[in-house]
């Protein structure tokens, strides 16, 4: 996919507003009265959320477009149903809704299918491996396995064979009390994990409410290297001057976040 493409669903995405969140709340506000202007601007205010978070989707089949029209669904889910009694952001309430949109689109539109019983097996045969190898410190053999799970040892490694081949990672596996577990829910990326994603969007959220000095000095101190002294000779203030700015811009940051 092109994600860096300017025009997505005939969307020029470098020119995608943005709204502060004094903005999105007026326009929530005001939408859940029946404006349909105010819907409107506030669904063209956060396509930049979407354009994000279908980029966390790179390497997919499913071509930019289609990704971005299907999170633009979910976007305007979290508009429709968002509760403004509630103090929570919303871009905070808007990320799941979109990535739960798009789970399921790619879901719903993969082509290889294994059973469900034999995705079922799998993903507890790869549950007790892990179990056993906490509790014994080794590698468990597929005989320790199948006597764990109550299983054959063919079934088991049938099993594993079907799934190791390139299906979706949003096919469900297994299931428990009604809860999909996805293939995806059973991998773990410690580099790339849900939660610092989405701390990575509550920050670039937060830094678009600095002003542009502010974000200028923020840039400049935490990835440029530079000291408040070097910072204060290039911008032309003084080194006090940098010091307040950079502590007010961080406390603007921790409040929005």
């Amino acid at each position: 996919m092109h994600y860096n493409k300017v025009e997505i669903c005939g969307v020029n995405t470098s020119k995608l507003p943005c709204l502060n969140e004094t903005e999105k709340r007026e326009l929530l506000d005001r939408s859940k009265h029946g404006d349909v202007l105010a819907r409107e601007r506030l669904i063209d205010g956060n396509l930049r959320l979407v354009l994000s978070i279908i980029q966390r989707f790179n390497g997919k089949k499913e071509s930019a477009d289609d990704l971005f029209q299907v999170g633009c669904i979910g976007l305007i889910k979290a508009v429709d149903n968002f509760n403004t009694e509630l103090d929570v952001k919303f871009s905070t309430y808007a990320v799941p809704m979109i990535i739960g949109e798009v789970r399921r689109y790619l879901r719903d539109n993969n082509s290889l299918h294994v059973s469900r019983s034999v995705r079922d097996l799998a993903c507890r045969a790869l549950q007790a491996k892990e179990q056993l190898s906490l509790t014994d410190g080794r590698e468990p053999t597929f005989d320790m396995i199948a006597e764990f799970i109550g299983s054959d040892v063919k079934s088991i490694e049938s099993a594993l064979e079907a799934i190791s081949e390139p299906i979706s990672l949003f096919d469900p596996v297994y299931n428990e009390g009604g809860d999909a577990v996805y293939i995806m829910d059973q991998l773990r990326d410690e580099s790339a994990s849900d939660e610092t994603w989405l701390e990575d969007i509550a920050l670039k959220e937060a830094m678009k409410t600095l002003s542009e000095r502010e974000k200028t000095i923020i840039n400049m101190r935490y990835y440029g290297g530079k000291t408040q002294m070097e910072i204060a000779s290039r911008i032309g203030i003084s080194q006090a001057q940098v010091s307040r700015l950079e502590k007010g811009a961080f406390e603007r940051i921790r409040r929005q976040m």
